[in-house]
């Protein structure tokens, strides 16, 4: 299946896509490339241009256009950081699966997270313009969708289903703030890159 009709079926049909995602093989570098490199690719780019030519909101300065070089490595970081972090989930979810008697299956499980991370990768697009950056709790959704698609893929028995499905969105949520964190270390930080403007003491 090509990348626009899945990522429109899983955000709009979840519950049917996930069935045919559940049969469907394919390799980790197909998965990789056609899907997961180009959708983690829209947040960082587009948070990029939009800190660059729009600017952030910096409290007593006012708006900021972020140098280019700096938004650059701030998308550079963020980028790298969605790549690692899809993968981490994977491991996540897989290593947990025995506690819940499900089937361990590191390539299901990499399914999982890629998928349920759509909507947090599409709605990226909401950086090309700062001041919108609200939208992007819409991303919630894909907590829905790893609801729906965790005990499916990695076969867990519904009596046990709740449990890991809880455990897991809890470990996301933790690795996701993590991710960000290191992700805004690694890319210098708007708020590093004013700090020139402010007097100085």
């Amino acid at each position: 299946m090509n990348l626009i009709d899945r990522t429109k079926n899983i955000l709009l049909s979840p519950e049917q896509e996930w069935q045919v995602i559940d049969e469907e093989a394919t390799s980790v570098g197909r998965l990789y490339i056609g899907y997961i490199v180009p959708l983690a690719a829209i947040g960082p780019v587009a948070s990029s241009i939009g800190m660059a030519i729009f600017g952030i909101s910096v409290p007593g300065v006012g708006a900021y256009r972020v140098p280019i070089g700096a938004a650059m490595r701030q998308g550079i970081a963020q980028y790298v950081m969605a790549l690692v972090g899809v993968f981490v989930l994977a491991l996540i979810i897989d290593e947990l699966t025995p506690y819940f008697r499900g089937q361990e299956n590191r390539y299901q499980a990499l399914k999982v997270a890629a998928y349920s991370s759509t909507p947090v990768w599409v709605l990226g697009i909401v950086g090309l313009f700062p001041p919108l950056s609200i939208l992007g709790l819409l991303g919630l959704y894909g907590l829905y969708l790893l609801y729906l698609g965790l005990p499916l893929l990695m076969k867990v028995p519904e009596s046990k289903a709740r449990g890991y499905t809880v455990v897991v969105l809890m470990c996301a949520v933790g690795l996701f703030f993590v991710i960000g964190m290191i992700a805004a270390k690694l890319g210098g930080g708007p708020v590093i890159e004013v700090e020139y403007l402010l007097p100085s003491a």
